[in-house]
């Protein structure tokens, strides 16, 4: 507990001040890009929604590409992620040379206009990484009591063990939830004896248990 309280508030920090840088960086790209829009001909009623579906995209695909690691479909939130980060690092770049004074090189005025895009798809997905919930870490099986009664009677040698006694120690390890690869393991015979040991018997004992002998014999 004493653990935990420093870690949550180290990351509740982490995570405010990602969102404020954020929200800065959307606010300078969202102003350059929407001037962009409007020197482009789109209407000033019209053009703040430009920026809103450049940099929108690059957020959500990024809280997508979290979401679906490790997945076949991640390619493409990954492909959308890259086209809304080139076309946004473009277009404020492009809007830096466009509308910086004459006496500023261009290079320079597209390198400070790259920068909040960048920062803004950098630190989307630092914020979702810090508010993703880590997953419980796998709980070990534990045997129940029957279980561990049945493998502290088993006996650690079991070729020397006749078909029926075999058998009888096969059931008790399928009614300790054992499965019937396991069972074969543990017991030396194939799984498919196993399994003959639990379907329903249409065949006399002596014929089914000289069948078992034999497939328990047979390398």
């Amino acid at each position: 507990m004493r653990e935990t309280s420093p870690r949550r508030w180290a990351a509740g920090t982490a995570v405010a001040g990602t969102v404020f840088i954020a929200a800065g960086a959307f606010w300078l790209s969202f102003t350059s890009l929407a001037d962009l829009a409007a020197r482009s001909g789109i209407g000033a009623g019209q053009a703040w929604a430009w920026p809103l579906i450049v940099d929108g995209i690059i957020v959500v695909a990024t809280v997508a590409v979290v979401a679906l690691a490790g997945q076949r479909s991640a390619w493409y939130p990954w492909a959308l992620l890259t086209g809304g980060a080139l076309v946004s690092v473009t277009a404020n770049a492009i809007h830096a040379v466009v509308a910086a004074d004459a006496d500023v090189p261009s290079v320079l005025a597209a390198s400070v206009a790259a920068v909040p895009p960048v920062v803004l798809l950098a630190i989307t997905h630092l914020t979702v990484i810090l508010t993703r919930t880590p997953s419980p870490a796998p709980v070990p099986e534990t045997p129940d009591r029957h279980e561990v009664a049945v493998l502290a009677s088993a006996p650690a040698e079991v070729e020397s063990l006749d078909p029926a006694d075999r058998r009888a120690l096969g059931w008790e390890l399928r009614e300790a939830g054992w499965s019937n690869k396991r069972i074969a393991r543990k017991l030396g015979v194939h799984p498919s004896t196993v399994g003959r040991w639990f379907a329903p018997a249409h065949l006399p004992t002596d014929i089914t248990g000289s069948a078992d002998e034999r497939e328990e014999t047979s390398p």
